[in-house]
């Protein structure tokens, strides 16, 4: 017998990767595990909170390998199940490779919610996957209290194809592929208060690939990528920063945002996520003064499935720029750039 009908977001106490554990706490829970630096085939492992593990076979081939789940981001359970593929492939693109299959990762509360339902999110991301050209070739499954949903992705790439977060050069230029404002328009939609407009935005965006993270691998000059998802913006370019011991600056004005992003956000639309994200920052993110807390609110917003954030020679940026635009990135823009000096983000208005 089928569950009776129920919002998927009502099942979940957060959704998509507004669900991450902030970063001070992940950073406290790896803090004392073992090293891993004996294994010398492992090319990017913990080290440096990167997209993904990169293990090298041999001169010619690395596999590269992620795991990514989440809660319902949205309560149509098609749209739930690509999102959440999209999401998890990403990892992938962002180091640089491309991905050759999946495990599919699920949980589910049968008691709650229609097993038709469960079927569209499998099929959901057997479709994202499909679009991606790989099989979704197993998976796990268990009874859950709520709905999760997600993939481990395997690619491969050759060792010099390998794009870490660490890579950064100063004097650099960084590119944002997709707009920002997953979480806030998340937030109105368990209110009941995002227009059609909007949830079309926001499902073109997180369903669209970030295959040209793969695309740009054998660009000399494009020296690092990373994805922005959970930790926000400001997040991930300080992961960026931290791991390539350089300071980024972020220009407000030019970051590419959703819609009705900042409309909502003035209006009170904000994850929790955000106030955790912002609180694990510390020190190490600088903003100017009097910055508007609804401004602050969208570079801290937890993206789900969002852009790649692309670091860059300078002298090429705008030819770069050039080619994500051409591949379907329409809201990419450079967003700041990189310059020695220590570990942290500044913002400028």
């Amino acid at each position: 017998m089928n569950a009776p009908i129920v919002r998927l977001t009502s099942l979940a106490h957060g959704g998509g990767c507004g669900c991450k554990l902030a970063p001070s706490v992940l950073q406290d829970l790896l803090a004392n595990q073992p090293a891993v630096a004996p294994f010398r085939q492992l090319l990017v492992g913990t080290e440096t909170s990167d997209d993904a593990a990169v293990w090298k076979i041999d001169d010619s081939t690395c596999v590269v390998a992620t795991t990514d789940f989440f809660m319902p981001v949205v309560d149509d359970p098609f749209d739930f199940g690509r999102i959440a593929a999209t999401n998890a492939i990403s990892d992938v693109y962002a180091m640089g490779a491309k991905p050759i299959m999946a495990l599919a990762i699920l949980g589910m509360p049968l008691n709650k919610i229609a097993v038709d339902d469960v079927r569209q999110i499998i099929a959901g991301g057997n479709a994202v996957c499909a679009s991606a050209g790989i099989p979704v070739a197993g998976g796990h499954s268990i009874d859950a209290p709520e709905p999760i949903y997600g993939l481990v992705v395997i690619g491969l790439c050759r060792p010099e194809q390998v794009r870490r977060n660490a890579d950064a050069k100063p004097g650099d230029a960084l590119i944002l592929t997709k707009g920002i404002g997953v979480g806030i328009y998340s937030a109105a939609i368990k209110k009941g208060e995002l227009s059609g407009e909007g949830y079309a935005e926001m499902l073109a965006s997180t369903t669209q690939l970030n295959r040209i993270g793969g695309e740009l691998t054998d660009d000399k000059d494009v020296h690092a990528i990373t994805d922005v998802t959970g930790f926000g913006l400001l997040g991930h370019a300080l992961e960026l920063a931290r791991g390539s011991k350089l300071t980024v600056t972020l220009k407000a004005v030019d970051v590419p945002l959703f819609a009705q992003a900042a409309h909502l956000a003035q209006h009170g639309y904000i994850t929790g996520a955000s106030t955790r994200n912002w609180a694990s920052y510390g020190d190490a993110v600088r903003l100017p003064d009097d910055f508007p807390e609804w401004q602050r609110a969208l570079l801290v917003d937890p993206q789900t499935s969002g852009g790649l954030l692309i670091s860059c020679a300078a002298d090429r940026a705008q030819a770069i720029l050039k080619t994500v635009h051409g591949a379907g990135y329409s809201a990419a823009r450079i967003v700041g750039y990189t310059e020695a000096g220590p570990a942290e983000v500044r913002v400028t208005s």
